[in-house]
């Protein structure tokens, strides 16, 4: 189960309408081991793309280096699909090497302030596993 603070769901959710058309992207960064997302990263979305997202790879080895020296993991991985349902698609698949991490994805299909999808999954080996998401005031 994902469990995350209301104040990042908010962030992740405004920050994928934010950049709706194009799929958004970041990363939520945690103290090593504790699985506890905390930090909020922001990323561009190196692609620009409505279909695509792309960490740009500068940036995604400063985050990384910084990560590193604050000693902090990747906790959550987020994007927002914005035609299509909250659902890790092939290339989403492809794409996730970081075992440990949550894969949440947003979707943006519907921006007309209307329902709107927030949904977590692990993905192992190519091995899609969807999981509960809750959200805490704090922890």
């Amino acid at each position: 189960m994902l469990t995350l603070t209301q104040a990042l769901y908010d962030q992740i959710v405004a920050h994928a309408r934010a950049d709706h058309p194009d799929e958004a992207c970041g990363v939520v960064a945690g103290p090593v081991g504790t699985g506890r997302p905390e930090r909020f990263i922001p990323m561009l979305n190196a692609a620009r793309s409505p279909t695509f997202y792309e960490f740009d790879s500068t940036d995604l080895l400063k985050l990384y280096r910084e990560m590193d020296d604050r000693d902090e993991e990747p906790v959550i991985i987020y994007h927002s699909h914005t035609a299509t349902e909250a659902y890790p698609s092939r290339t989403d698949v492809t794409y996730a090497n970081e075992p440990g991490a949550h894969y949440v994805l947003v979707s943006t299909a519907d921006t007309d302030g209307g329902e709107f999808q927030f949904r977590s999954y692990r993905i192992v080996e190519g091995e899609i596993t969807e999981e509960e998401v809750q959200v805490v005031a704090s922890y």
